[in-house]
């Protein structure tokens, strides 16, 4: 168990001569819950903000001034201790966008490294489960790699070797659009599932002792790799369609089978894929101009870029505003995958610096909301240690255990 205190900010709200008074009484249970839980999150998209010049892992940031919802502050203040910093790659098609692909994630892979590097004294690399503990141990935030697409390796499987040697541990095969891999959900069905060069990736990351990730995958694809691994599925942001129908969530049955197979589904703080978002043609437009205008080709964004579109879709917001989920609804997906997968197969993910964040959550700051709600709709403390980390390390344990086999 750790022994990191949370700072006394999070769970005292009164003034501060109340606040003085109240340091002698006992945490409230939720609070020490959430202290003593291994806490992470297996999606950070954090890694888009370690080229950009000027931005700093170890500063405070804030959401609604430059967009980015994880730092080292927000993460002491949320009793964060550490998760997954995805390797990010735009789909890919043909042996030559799939070279772009592996040397951008190469690259990618080497600032996450760089970024440890430069704050070694509150950053470690972990490359096994059980180095999460040995780190905390050591008073610092451990780091695991994951890729999101597999568009980097998917003109050589080969190539998941060199990124496992880089501490990748966990892979998905593919993203918004289908790829040389795998079929997404959000893409019309081209290879039934998995392609031939999908299945040696499951095969693959399984000789490696990498997990496999099936978020964006379509249903076909996660049938396909529960069916072929011989280790379990994480789903390591996504969400209920019995709660909100969306291609990108799983229905019950595919959670059960998930379940069965040993899996964990990390629940998606993405409003989009939690409430009905109508399209509006006239704010679509605007967002593409407003796009357009600041020279924006990706996710990857200069200090003023992001300012000029922080700025402008303020506007657009206020011009055309659409619905955003809040933390109730973040709720009703958990509790719904608990109650179905049961409570060994649920984790948390806030999408961060990817799009994700709702009401009530908007950064790494806010997670011991959500160790709040589980309580106090009567779940245990061991139950949240194991939602906050202990049900994915157990899938990163599996997947170690099933090397080679």
């Amino acid at each position: 168990m750790r022994r990191l205190a949370l700072p006394l900010a999070l769970f005292l709200t009164s003034t501060a001569p109340q606040a003085l008074a109240a340091k002698a009484k006992p945490l409230p249970a939720w609070a020490i819950a959430h202290r003593d839980a291994i806490v992470l999150d297996t999606h950070y998209d954090t890694p888009a903000n370690f080229r950009v010049p000027g931005w700093d892992m170890m500063d405070r940031h804030s959401a609604t001034e430059d967009g980015s919802q994880v730092d080292y502050p927000r993460m002491v203040q949320g009793g964060v201790d550490g998760g997954f910093f995805a390797i990010f790659t735009r789909s890919a098609r043909g042996l030559e966008a799939n070279a772009k692909a592996r040397d951008y994630g190469l690259v990618r892979a080497t600032e996450i490294h760089e970024m440890v590097a430069r704050h070694s004294d509150r950053f470690a690399i972990a490359l096994t489960a059980d180095d999460a503990q040995k780190i905390l141990n050591q008073k610092k935030k451990f780091v695991f790699l994951s890729m999101e697409n597999g568009s980097p390796v998917a003109g050589d499987v080969g190539l998941m070797s060199a990124f496992y040697a880089l501490g990748v541990r966990m892979m998905g095969p593919v993203h918004f659009l289908n790829n040389d891999l795998a079929d997404s959900a959000t893409d019309k069905p081209e290879w039934g599932g998995l392609s031939p060069a999908g299945k040696a990736f499951i095969a693959e990351a399984n000789r490696l002792g990498i997990v496999l990730d099936a978020s964006h995958a379509s249903d076909q694809v996660l049938d396909q790799m529960l069916a072929l691994s011989k280790a379990p599925i994480i789903l390591s942001h996504s969400g209920c369609k019995a709660i909100f129908d969306h291609p990108r969530n799983i229905d019950d049955d595919h959670l059960r089978a998930l379940a069965a197979k040993g899996g964990v589904i990390q629940i998606n703080a993405f409003s989009n894929y939690m409430v009905p978002t109508p399209k509006i043609p006239e704010r679509e437009a605007a967002l593409a101009a407003l796009m357009k205008s600041i020279g924006m080709t990706g996710r990857d964004m200069s200090p003023e870029q992001r300012k000029a579109f922080l700025k402008g879709k303020a506007v657009i917001d206020a011009k055309w505003p659409v619905p955003r989920a809040n933390l109730d609804d973040y709720m009703r997906h958990m509790l719904h995958a608990i109650e179905v997968a049961g409570i060994d197969h649920v984790g948390v993910s806030g999408d961060f610096d990817g799009g994700g964040g709702v009401d009530g959550m908007n950064d790494v700051a806010d997670y011991p909301a959500i160790t709040q709600r589980l309580m106090a709709a009567g779940y245990s403390k061991a139950d949240v240690a194991k939602i906050w980390g202990g049900n994915a390390l157990r899938v990163l344990r599996a997947a170690e255990a099933a090397k080679g086999k």
